[in-house]
């Protein structure tokens, strides 16, 4: 098997809450499965090659680093968009998820132009949306699923769009702490502002990007079970400090099929 290519965009500037945790678990769950594994650091600046590359990490970052960031899109917009059509994976967390949007807001009023590769528009909120969260997955079209995704929110952001949503919130704020949801996926597409960083606690999802990957590979197949001993230790404790303890909602025989 080739190497299976991950890129993460931009790590000097977006990675805040440990991101990179994102990356080392995917790295892990892939070598724990006999496949090998390059991932590319892509600085800003450096050019973009996206030639054989499974899955893209976009992480989040400070309001200043964002801005940085945003100046410098235009020049990978034309890749990112031909990726994003054709439905590789492409994991935006936060302020990364921010950016893949039309524009978001500052406090100040002025609006910060992001890649627009999805018809999303952030707003600046008057308070800030913190704190430990768990969201249910939700289908495309919109149901329940009854597996729990769990993290922390960190954004004064107030993220509006017409995507089915990545979960509905249970605990916690979502995009905007007014509709019930929480991030969006579209295509190969999954936006959250769950960190933590996020796959560490959640395995399911790590594998959702795996087993999507080797879909566009042509190989549909499910994926060897790991043990996930610790990550679902992790998992059911967040779920235990926000009042949701009996874990009843994490269907662990399918999310390790």
């Amino acid at each position: 098997m080739k190497p299976l290519r991950i890129i993460h965009l931009f790590p000097e500037l977006l990675n805040l809450y440990a991101d990179q945790g994102n990356i080392a678990v995917l790295r892990d769950r892939a070598l724990r499965r006999g496949w090998p594994v390059d991932v590319r650091q892509v600085r800003l600046g450096e050019t973009l090659d996206l030639a054989g590359v499974d899955i893209i990490l976009l992480g989040g970052g400070s309001d200043r680093e964002q801005e940085v960031v945003a100046r410098a899109l235009p020049m990978y917009r034309p890749d990112l968009a031909h990726a994003a059509d054709a439905g590789l994976p492409i994991l935006a967390v936060c302020g990364g998820y921010q950016l893949l949007g039309e524009y978001y807001e500052l406090a100040s009023g002025e609006r910060i132009t992001g890649l627009r590769l999805v018809d999303v528009a952030t707003r600046a909120g008057g308070t800030r949306l913190i704190g430990n969260v768990a969201v249910e997955r939700l289908t495309p079209s919109g149901q329940g699923t009854g597996e729990t995704v769990v993290g922390f929110e960190n954004h004064v952001g107030r993220t509006h769009h017409e995507y089915p949503a990545f979960g509905r919130v249970l605990r916690g704020h979502g995009n905007n702490g007014e509709d019930g949801l929480e991030g969006l996926c579209h295509k190969g597409i999954v936006a959250t502002y769950i960190h933590g960083p996020l796959l560490p606690k959640n395995p399911h999802v790590a594998d959702q990007l795996l087993r999507t990957a080797l879909r566009r590979r042509g190989l549909d197949r499910p994926l060897a079970p790991l043990d996930d001993t610790f990550e679902w230790a992790a998992h059911k404790s967040v779920l235990q400090m926000l009042g949701l303890s009996d874990g009843g909602s994490v269907r662990e025989r399918l999310v390790r099929s």
